[in-house]
């Protein structure tokens, strides 16, 4: 029995669906009955849990041999830092009562590091939750999601600009397809090697991105003229807060950021770490994200 949790994010589904499709068991784990229905469908058993009770996913757990496990970005959270502590603390305490279960846990790049990088940091103390469970534990660590760009394109087609916190604009950093990722974990699920310590595995698409490319796509895919525009350091947290995020939760967003146009969240020690590449590009997450805006109806 495979247990995804998190199966109706788009990194989970997507596991979920190649599971599925091979023929494999598979309970999908949500966070309400509502997002249950559409797994029951195609031959999952269903699950609800709340990541921060340990009875609820111990529940979730019980009988899988493979596990793939997240501590996701809690939305609205008033104290996401805490939350997702919480989070990563009950995941160990699970799984070291299931301790001949394995687990692929998704991570992020730049997770090696202990301080100032914002919400990354908090993926850091996830691992570190984890890697006690030694070689039943791989650690999938995504660069960021090229689908993060669905939240500004709306305004970019509306006002013909996108604004970024890259810094600069010509700036190239790594980033992903989430369905690429979900594939990605799922070969990590079947791949029952075992060894006596965590192993690492990052992944990335198949060219590094910079946000002018971003705004050259969406002009082209949107059929309008979208300017890059390199949101000013000062105006962030106010932007950040005018989108909804909590005081808390902006800053770990601006802190990541100053790590990321640092130079500093990248791939660990390339040279020795295990690297994937996912074949989806840029041009093709962006066509579907313009798509996916366009069918949304009216209010």
């Amino acid at each position: 029995m495979f247990v995804i949790f998190g199966a109706s994010g788009k990194v989970g589904s997507a596991t979920v669906t190649a599971l599925r499709k091979a023929g494999h068991r598979v309970r999908a784990v949500v966070r309400n009955e509502r997002q249950a229905e559409r797994f029951r469908a195609i031959g999952c058993e269903t699950a609800s849990a709340d990541l921060t009770d340990l009875a609820s996913v111990r529940a979730a757990i019980d009988g899988a041999h493979t596990v793939q496990m997240l501590c996701p970005i809690p939305e609205d959270d008033i104290d996401p830092e805490s939350t997702m502590r919480k989070m990563a603390g009950v995941a160990a305490d699970a799984l070291r009562a299931a301790p001949d279960t394995r687990v692929v846990a998704l991570s992020d790049y730049g997770a090696e590091l202990d301080e100032g990088t914002g919400i990354t940091m908090l993926f850091h103390y996830f691992e570190t939750q984890l890697r006690p469970l030694g070689g039943r534990v791989t650690l999938l660590r995504s660069a960021e999601h090229m689908q993060n760009w669905a939240r500004v394109i709306p305004t970019a087609l509306q006002h013909g600009v996108l604004p970024s916190l890259h810094h600069p604009l010509s700036k190239s950093f790594p980033a992903v397809s989430a369905h690429d990722v979900g594939l990605a974990a799922t070969e990590l699920l079947l791949d029952d090697r075992r060894s006596d310590r965590p192993r690492i595995v990052s992944i990335e698409g198949p060219e590094r991105i910079n946000t002018t490319d971003v705004a050259r796509l969406l002009s082209e895919i949107g059929n309008a003229t979208i300017t890059a525009f390199a949101l000013p350091r000062s105006e962030w947290t106010a932007t950040l807060l005018r989108a909804g995020l909590t005081a808390k939760h902006a800053q770990l967003i601006a802190d990541l950021y100053d790590a990321h146009n640092a130079g500093r969240i990248d791939i660990e020690d390339a040279a020795k770490r295990e690297r994937r590449f996912g074949q989806t590009t840029l041009s093709e997450v962006i066509s579907s994200l313009v798509a996916a805006h366009r069918t949304v109806p009216l209010a």
